[in-house]
């Protein structure tokens, strides 16, 4: 009997980032399946809507990764990531890392949720050089100062980015 390994990719993806879909690339790697979270959080005013976000991570994964795309699904979650693991059968917690600083913190982070879930695993994939310094922060401050950002997001993210910002 096979067993299938489902991870789930947490994180607020406003904008997504080619840093996302990097670590996106790694997760489809060591799962079958991969739930991508965004995050709710009421007290916080996104740049996209959750629906908008929803609609390109899909639209970027169909770009981006081929008949892999099949196996991520887009989901919301607004309580901790590891109710939403066990609410989609998610057994991987995948956390992406860019440096020192993401590790510290992503321990810590670790370390709380093994406490509380001790069935699920936590894996750290490592940014690829080429986007270990993409956030989506710095993305929306370059946006929003008329910059380029079409280096750090997928097209699809580009031109939503710059419809947003367009004066």
């Amino acid at each position: 009997m096979t067993t299938t390994r489902t991870a789930i990719y947490g994180g607020s993806f406003d904008p997504l980032t080619n840093g996302h879909l990097d670590v996106l690339k790694g997760a489809l790697a060591i799962a079958d399946k991969v739930f991508v979270a965004i995050g709710i959080h009421p007290g916080k005013a996104p740049l996209f809507s959750f629906e908008e976000r929803m609609a390109l991570i899909e639209a970027s994964a169909k770009a981006e990764l081929g008949t892999e795309e099949s196996r991520i699904e887009v989901v919301s979650f607004d309580n901790l990531i590891i109710d939403a693991a066990h609410e989609h059968g998610a057994s991987i917690l995948i956390r992406g890392l860019r440096d020192g600083t993401d590790l510290d913190y992503e321990m810590q982070m670790a370390g709380m949720n093994e406490t509380m879930a001790p069935d699920l695993q936590t894996v750290f994939l490592p940014a690829s050089p080429s986007v270990r310094t993409i956030t989506a922060t710095l993305v929306r401050q370059i946006a929003s100062m008329g910059g380029n950002i079409r280096p750090f997001v997928p097209a699809a993210v580009a031109v939503a980015i710059e419809k947003k910002f367009v004066s």
